[in-house]
């Protein structure tokens, strides 16, 4: 299996902030080491509802990646519907290793990865996404 390699990015352009909602640690560990590694500032939360209060405190957030399946009064996909309503300039990106979500059920403009994703395809939504 190739793997494919991860560009870094000129970290002097003012990249956005990106907002990663897991509620298994070492994912969030993984998915925020991704998010770094192409240069992005991020931020991460172990539930929706910490999700809200960072996108409330934190306006220059850009983009939310939520898994969808986690404790707390909403799942991810609630909260991508919140997202979407609240902040409709956020870009979304939902991930999961337990659920397909159909294109219904997603808010308009998202991106759905499985997990595992592939780190290639998911940096490039991530950088086209922020431009």
């Amino acid at each position: 299996m190739r793997h494919r390699q991860l560009r870094r990015f000129n970290l002097e352009t003012k990249m956005p902030k990106i907002l990663v909602v897991e509620d298994e640690p070492l994912l969030l560990i993984l998915a925020c080491d991704i998010v770094q590694e192409l240069g992005f500032d991020f931020l991460g939360a172990n539930n929706a509802d910490d999700a809200v209060k960072i996108l409330e405190e934190y306006p220059e957030v850009r983009i939310l990646m939520t898994d969808i399946d986690m404790p707390g009064s909403m799942d991810g996909l609630k909260l991508a519907v919140t997202v979407r309503e609240r902040w409709p300039l956020v870009h979304i990106v939902v991930v999961s290793g337990k659920q397909r979500p159909g294109r219904r059920d997603l808010p308009e403009e998202s991106v759905f990865f499985p997990k595992p994703y592939d780190v290639g395809h998911l940096s490039e939504t991530l950088v086209r996404m922020a431009a």
